[in-house]
């Protein structure tokens, strides 16, 4: 599953890809931005962990794992 989180205040993206199911990511995120947890905390498919302060977070866009088209689409 793709995910793209954008920042306050900056015009980088975090992107990341995880096995975590979109159900678990809308929880931890959902946690996040309501107060529960100060930090959004995901890790990736090569064992990164990424730590996103909440108050810091102006999107997160979520994915679904579709295969990638590759070449010309006509």
């Amino acid at each position: 599953m793709e995910i793209r989180i954008g920042m306050i205040n900056t015009s980088h993206e975090i992107g990341l890809e995880t096995s975590q199911t979109m159900a678990e990511v809308e929880t931890l995120v959902a946690n996040a931005l309501n107060g529960s947890s100060p930090v959004l905390k995901l890790s990736d498919d090569k064992g990164k962990v990424y730590l996103v302060a909440s108050a810091n977070i102006a999107f997160v866009e979520v994915g679904s794992d579709q295969n990638r088209r590759i070449g010309f689409v006509g």
